[in-house]
């Protein structure tokens, strides 16, 4: 089911498309068994830098990218601004291991639309509905 608060008032004609970006192979296997197991959110591919996201985000146009901050050959942050000055519709959603001040505000400049924390990963399906609604 679903949790997008404006899936009520205009269904979902399409699966959110959702690309995830992360170094670490079993929480990217945690995350896409967690989203495949949603109606409405599908996992287009996986990345597993940020220089890997960037071109993925340009060859299939996801609707939501779920990026670590912390990667090898292009960390999450720089991902993002190169993601977004590629005039990407796609929503970022930075899903990173640590949380402080400084990377909140990067991410943020950079052109990330939700913050979360890996122990917040309750809350990521709830994000991607939303994000995909918009």
């Amino acid at each position: 089911m679903n949790s997008c608060a404006c899936a009520a008032a205009v269904p979902l004609t399409r699966a959110i498309r959702v690309l995830i970006a992360d170094d670490e192979p079993p929480f990217v296997e945690m995350v896409q068994a967690i989203l495949v197991s949603e109606d409405g959110i599908e996992v287009v591919a996986t990345a597993c830098d940020g220089k890997d996201a960037v071109r993925l985000a340009a060859e299939l146009d996801p609707d939501v990218v779920v990026m670590d901050i912390s990667m090898p050959v292009m960390n999450g942050i720089d991902a993002t601004r190169e993601i977004r000055g590629n005039d990407s519709g796609a929503r970022i959603l930075i899903l990173t291991g640590g949380a402080n001040s400084t990377e909140i505000d990067d991410a943020r400049l950079a052109g990330a639309n939700v913050f979360l924390t890996k122990d917040r990963i309750d809350e990521l399906t709830g994000q991607i509905f939303h994000l995909g609604c918009r």
